[in-house]
Protein backbone atom coordinates (compact mmCIF):
# COMPACT_ATOMS: atom_id res chain seq x y z
CA UNK A 1 0.00 0.00 0.00
CA UNK A 2 1.22 3.50 -0.85
CA UNK A 3 1.41 5.90 2.07
CA UNK A 4 0.09 9.30 0.89
CA UNK A 5 -0.15 12.45 2.96
CA UNK A 6 -3.59 13.65 1.84
CA UNK A 7 -3.07 17.17 3.18
CA UNK A 8 0.08 17.60 1.08
CA UNK A 9 -1.58 16.01 -1.92
CA UNK A 10 -4.53 18.44 -1.70
CA UNK A 11 -2.12 21.38 -1.46
CA UNK A 12 -0.20 20.16 -4.52
CA UNK A 13 -3.44 19.73 -6.48
CA UNK A 14 -4.52 23.26 -5.57
CA UNK A 15 -1.20 24.67 -6.80
CA UNK A 16 -1.31 22.71 -10.06
CA UNK A 17 -4.92 23.71 -10.77
CA UNK A 18 -4.06 27.34 -10.08
CA UNK A 19 -1.11 27.25 -12.46
CA UNK A 20 -3.02 25.41 -15.18
CA UNK A 21 -5.66 28.11 -15.85
CA UNK A 22 -4.92 29.97 -19.15
CA UNK A 23 -5.42 33.49 -17.72
CA UNK A 24 -3.27 32.72 -14.69
CA UNK A 25 -0.52 31.26 -16.90
CA UNK A 26 -0.28 34.58 -18.72
CA UNK A 27 -0.52 36.45 -15.44
CA UNK A 28 2.32 34.41 -13.91
CA UNK A 29 4.52 35.04 -16.95
CA UNK A 30 3.83 38.77 -16.64
CA UNK A 31 4.61 38.76 -12.90
CA UNK A 32 7.80 36.82 -13.58
CA UNK A 33 8.89 39.30 -16.28
CA UNK A 34 8.03 42.41 -14.25
CA UNK A 35 9.20 42.01 -10.68
CA UNK A 36 7.05 43.97 -8.29
CA UNK A 37 4.21 44.50 -10.74
CA UNK A 38 1.03 46.09 -9.39
CA UNK A 39 -2.57 45.02 -9.92
CA UNK A 40 -3.16 48.09 -12.07
CA UNK A 41 -0.24 47.17 -14.32
CA UNK A 42 -1.48 43.58 -14.57
CA UNK A 43 -5.05 44.37 -15.57
CA UNK A 44 -3.91 47.18 -17.85
CA UNK A 45 -1.41 45.02 -19.70
CA UNK A 46 -3.73 42.04 -19.93
CA UNK A 47 -6.77 44.21 -20.76
CA UNK A 48 -8.86 42.63 -18.02
CA UNK A 49 -11.43 44.14 -15.74
CA UNK A 50 -9.87 45.00 -12.38
CA UNK A 51 -12.24 42.64 -10.60
CA UNK A 52 -11.29 39.71 -12.87
CA UNK A 53 -7.58 40.34 -12.33
CA UNK A 54 -8.12 40.57 -8.58
CA UNK A 55 -10.02 37.28 -8.49
CA UNK A 56 -7.23 35.45 -10.33
CA UNK A 57 -4.58 37.06 -8.13
CA UNK A 58 -6.51 35.95 -5.03
CA UNK A 59 -6.38 32.34 -6.26
CA UNK A 60 -2.62 32.65 -6.83
CA UNK A 61 -2.09 34.18 -3.38
CA UNK A 62 -4.24 31.59 -1.61
CA UNK A 63 -2.34 28.73 -3.21
CA UNK A 64 1.00 30.32 -2.29
CA UNK A 65 2.13 30.83 -5.88
CA UNK A 66 2.65 34.56 -5.55
CA UNK A 67 3.67 36.70 -2.64
CA UNK A 68 2.92 40.36 -2.09
CA UNK A 69 4.70 43.35 -0.63
CA UNK A 70 3.14 46.68 0.22
CA UNK A 71 4.88 49.67 -1.35
CA UNK A 72 3.17 52.88 -0.30
CA UNK A 73 -0.42 52.74 -1.53
CA UNK A 74 0.13 49.80 -3.87
CA UNK A 75 0.71 46.10 -3.47
CA UNK A 76 3.44 44.53 -5.57
CA UNK A 77 3.33 40.93 -6.76
CA UNK A 78 6.20 38.45 -6.99
CA UNK A 79 6.28 34.76 -7.84
CA UNK A 80 7.31 32.66 -4.87
CA UNK A 81 10.72 31.15 -5.64
CA UNK A 82 9.63 27.64 -4.67
CA UNK A 83 6.80 27.75 -7.19
CA UNK A 84 9.02 28.41 -10.23
CA UNK A 85 10.24 24.80 -10.22
CA UNK A 86 6.69 23.47 -9.81
CA UNK A 87 5.44 25.68 -12.64
CA UNK A 88 8.11 24.37 -14.97
CA UNK A 89 7.24 20.77 -14.07
CA UNK A 90 3.51 21.41 -14.49
CA UNK A 91 4.07 22.84 -17.97
CA UNK A 92 6.08 19.77 -18.92
CA UNK A 93 3.45 17.40 -17.53
CA UNK A 94 0.49 19.19 -19.12
CA UNK A 95 1.58 17.82 -22.51
CA UNK A 96 0.94 14.28 -21.29
CA UNK A 97 -2.70 14.93 -20.35
CA UNK A 98 -4.10 16.51 -23.51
Amino acid sequence: MIDVDLKKLKAAITVLRSIHHPVRKIMLALIDETLGITVKQIYGTMRLEQSVASLHLAVLRKSGIVRTERAGNSIRYYIDDNIKAISSLANQLSGYFK
